[in-house]
């Protein structure tokens, strides 16, 4: 098997996503091996999961540095030393610098919680239903400087119900987060997700024939 991708995990709350992750990765031909969590908040549930879990786990408290900058360069040491070669973003909240961005260019994932470029931003849910949208979902694409943009490597679809709430319409959006997360990530760290411009092209295509119908037909 080819060596798998040292991958970190940025949270910055109960790191669910990173949880997901970590558990696709425990499988042996997984192709990416989680080495690092990191939260840039101390009150990030998610670093005492990882602890308990035995990963490598450490907070960078963005609250400490003066400057975005002055952050991603202890975050960047940080990744450094763990030899991390993808970065996977699960419920991170912190915008970059264009430069570590683009340090980072097709190698740092993120998911978001609408099917892009649908609903950027926060209170993805509640726009969703504002819109009358009958669809909704979640997108992991590349992460580039522009929030919530990016090449999409993958998405996933829930219906939306008349009487869903944006409580509701979340609870069932982030069951099919923690399944089509790890699968970007397997075709990220396998090499199957190639860049063709600013368009993801997966080298085989599945699920051809599948389809989702709101309401139901």
């Amino acid at each position: 098997m080819t060596e798998k991708k040292r991958t970190a995990i940025l949270i910055s709350g109960r790191g669910s996503n990173m949880r997901s992750l970590v558990e696709a990765a425990r499988v042996p031909d997984y192709p990416a091996e989680i080495v690092l969590v990191i939260a840039n908040r101390p009150d990030a549930a998610g670093i005492a999961w990882a602890v308990e879990h035995g990963l490598p786990a450490v907070v960078i408290d963005h609250k400490d540095y003066a400057s975005r900058a002055d952050f991603e360069r202890v975050l960047q040491a940080a990744l450094d030393t763990s030899g991390v070669e993808l970065v996977a973003l699960a419920g991170f909240m912190r915008l970059m610098t264009p430069e570590f961005v683009a340090h980072w260019h097709d190698r740092m994932i993120n998911i978001h919680p609408s099917l892009l470029p649908s609903f950027k931003g926060l209170h993805t849910h509640e726009q969703a239903i504002a819109a009358g949208v009958k669809i909704a979902g979640c997108t992991v694409h590349f992460v580039r400087a522009e929030m919530d943009s990016g090449p999409i490597i993958a998405q996933a679809a829930v219906p939306v119900l008349s009487s869903d709430t944006s409580e509701t319409l979340a609870a069932r959006i982030l069951e099919v987060e923690h399944q089509v997360y790890p699968f970007a990530l397997r075709l990220v760290a396998a090499g199957q997700a190639r860049r063709d411009g600013e368009k993801v092209v997966i080298s085989s295509d599945v699920n051809e024939t599948n389809r989702l119908y709101s309401p139901g037909i």
